[in-house]
């Protein structure tokens, strides 16, 4: 744990592997696709260079198709998804994330930089990897 006074930033302590998924493919299809489900998050890719990315939670999928019993393998996950996603800078000092997380509501979000995801942080990678001492 970091107990020093130097700037702590989203790339020092952000997870590397995602799920980045195609929007058409059925949750079904997603669930049993995924390398990274200790994330508890999948991406949905862009659709051409204009595009945003979109953002599905496995709670959105308990809630959204299995709360109310819609077949998992008939949603496509894009149905389901948040989009624009609100994304973090890998430069970001961790207490600036720390605070658009309380801001919007949010428990994670994609790394983003030049168009391109680079990861995932959490509160968790924040607490756990390196949040700095105030």
């Amino acid at each position: 744990m970091n107990t020093n006074n130097r700037l702590v930033k989203v790339r020092d302590v952000m997870k590397e592997g995602l799920d980045v998924v195609d929007g058409m493919l059925t949750v079904s299809a997603v669930l049993d696709s995924l390398k990274f489900p200790e994330t508890r998050t999948i991406i949905i890719n862009k659709r051409h260079k204009d595009d945003e990315f979109g953002i599905v939670m496995l709670s959105d999928i308990a809630r959204q198709v299995m709360a109310t019993r819609r077949s998992l393998d008939r949603v496509n996950i894009y149905e389901i998804m948040s989009k624009p996603v609100i994304s973090v800078h890998p430069g970001m000092d961790v207490r600036y994330c720390i605070g658009l997380f309380d801001r919007f509501g949010l428990s994670r979000a994609p790394v983003i930089e030049n168009g391109e995801i680079l990861g995932l942080v959490s509160y968790s990678d924040i607490v756990l990897k390196g949040m700095p001492s105030f």
